[in-house]
């Protein structure tokens, strides 16, 4: 996100939104998600390195690695939801709300987090809690000869990914109440 000259940040589509302490918080704890989570990515690339030279080099492949590299690749994409969204490098159409006055885009930022972002993010981590904790109790491993055991530890970032994706949408959500509760005080009376 850029800034103002002001200091406010400037979100994708130009909105300006002032900073909250929630979202201060909030945007600190994703961050520091988003960068832990950057470092699956070198990882995933020596699995799948050591996955191709074991296969072409000495004919032995391993469906063991086959699925490590399709797991880190869920868990850093899960993980990676919340960081884009607190750095605004989400896939926008702001074809139409850039003709828009600020404050429009700010009231169709405040829709789009409240009517669609926050409750899609609860309805996930809603039925995904059900899915984890029925792979946790029942000990689910992989149904491939030689898979990874633990598949509940996978299916616990689909809670706890969407989880930080809902903090991230309400962090957002508090910075543009605070910018259209800002623009509501300074707007003339009549």
């Amino acid at each position: 996100m850029s800034k103002s000259s002001a200091g406010i940040d400037l979100a994708p589509g130009g909105i300006l939104l002032p900073e909250t302490a929630v979202s201060r918080a909030v945007d600190r704890l994703a961050t520091w998600v988003g960068e832990i989570a950057s470092l699956l990515w070198a990882v995933l690339v020596l699995v799948i390195v050591v996955q191709v030279v074991a296969r072409y080099a000495f004919g032995q492949g391993s469906i063991m690695m086959e699925e490590l590299q399709w797991h880190l690749y869920a868990i850093g994409f899960m993980l990676g939801m919340g960081f884009t969204e607190v750095q605004g490098r989400n896939v926008r159409i702001d074809v139409l709300a850039e003709r828009f006055a600020p404050r429009t885009r700010q009231w169709i930022e405040l829709v789009g987090i409240g009517a669609l972002l926050l409750p899609f993010t609860l309805v996930v981590i809603w039925f995904a809690i059900p899915f984890f904790w029925s792979s946790f109790t029942l000990h689910e491993v992989s149904s491939a000869a030689g898979g990874l055991p633990y598949r509940w530890f996978l299916k616990s970032f689909i809670v706890s990914a969407f989880a930080l994706l809902a903090l991230v949408a309400f962090g957002r959500l508090t910075r543009v109440l605070a910018a259209l509760s800002a623009g509501a005080a300074s707007a003339p009376r009549h």
